[in-house]
């Protein structure tokens, strides 16, 4: 299946060809449904590996999102049909381009067209956004954990670009889950928040917690988060206990990890939120 670079579930399943699921695929072309997405163009692409890269376009006139959303992108392909798929907003509300963060995966029918595009190249963007995994869904709380595995960073990063953000929560930490300490995207713009005169942010307030798994790397821990939870090293490493008085808890990430998180933290008296109930924890998953 291809990697869903979207954290807030869509809403429509999209998987490759021989997955089980056909693709997402308007056959219409690029005009057969022009008065809901627009032409944008590609304005920066960053490789952080070979396989994972990030990209900005530029922003229709009059979209909106709130950071935690998830917008639609189409690329066309030579026959003309356009491919659809979700990806997580990384950039912030008042950026004037939009930035994605995406994972190319073998024989992806969108990956295949995402590698070849180019800075200039053009790529549709539907006009709305959408999604629930944002910081309104939680009850009120002091501390906000973010947890992540691989592009599950990606919605995060706009989250932390958001003002409204800082100015909701004393406590921010972010434990981001990777194989390959080059699979860190990010780490150093996170990092640079702080200095940040628009967050009105400052070190003490945010924990940045490196996770690399299939390699040693300095000051990163080196397991998964379920077992970094359940033998306290992340609380450890963030100076902060997991307190469902205080703490209110994303997770997004692969569906196995976004398991046992869940019955971690229920065990533990954490609730998840609901729609007409806030509570203290928000799950989506994907595969990265």
């Amino acid at each position: 299946m291809e990697s869903l670079a979207s954290c807030s579930s869509p809403p429509t399943t999209i998987a490759e060809a021989g997955s089980g699921a056909a693709p997402q695929t308007d056959r219409r072309g690029a005009a057969g449904a022009g008065s809901r997405y627009t032409s944008e163009t590609v304005v920066a692409i960053r490789y952080w590996t070979p396989t994972l890269l990030s990209f900005r376009t530029s922003r229709p006139a009059g979209f909106r999102f709130t950071p935690g959303h998830y917008a639609r992108l189409g690329l066309r392909t030579a026959e003309g049909n356009v491919v659809w798929r979700p990806f997580s907003l990384v950039s912030a509300p008042h950026d004037e381009h939009l930035e994605f963060l995406a994972v190319l995966v073998a024989d992806g029918e969108f990956s295949g067209l995402l590698a070849r595009i180019r800075q200039g190249g053009a790529i549709l963007v539907e006009k709305s956004s959408y999604g629930f995994l944002t910081i309104a869904q939680f009850a009120p709380g002091k501390d906000l954990w973010l947890l992540a595995t691989g592009t599950g960073l990606g919605p995060y990063v706009s989250i932390l670009r958001d003002a409204a953000t800082w100015q909701a929560y004393d406590k921010l930490i972010v434990a981001h889950s990777v194989r390959q300490a080059s699979e860190l995207a990010y780490r150093d713009e996170i990092g640079a928040l702080v200095h940040d005169e628009r967050l009105a942010a400052s070190p003490d307030r945010l924990r940045y917690v490196p996770i690399v798994t299939r390699e040693s790397f300095p000051g990163a821990l080196g397991a998964r988060i379920p077992r970094l939870i359940e033998d306290g090293r992340l609380e450890q490493a963030a100076g902060l206990a997991l307190d469902p008085q205080r703490s209110r808890i994303m997770v997004c990430g692969n569906p196995e990890m976004a398991r046992e998180l869940r019955r971690q933290f229920t065990e533990r008296g954490f609730g998840v939120n609901r729609r007409a109930t806030p509570g203290q924890l928000a799950f989506e998953n994907y595969w990265t």
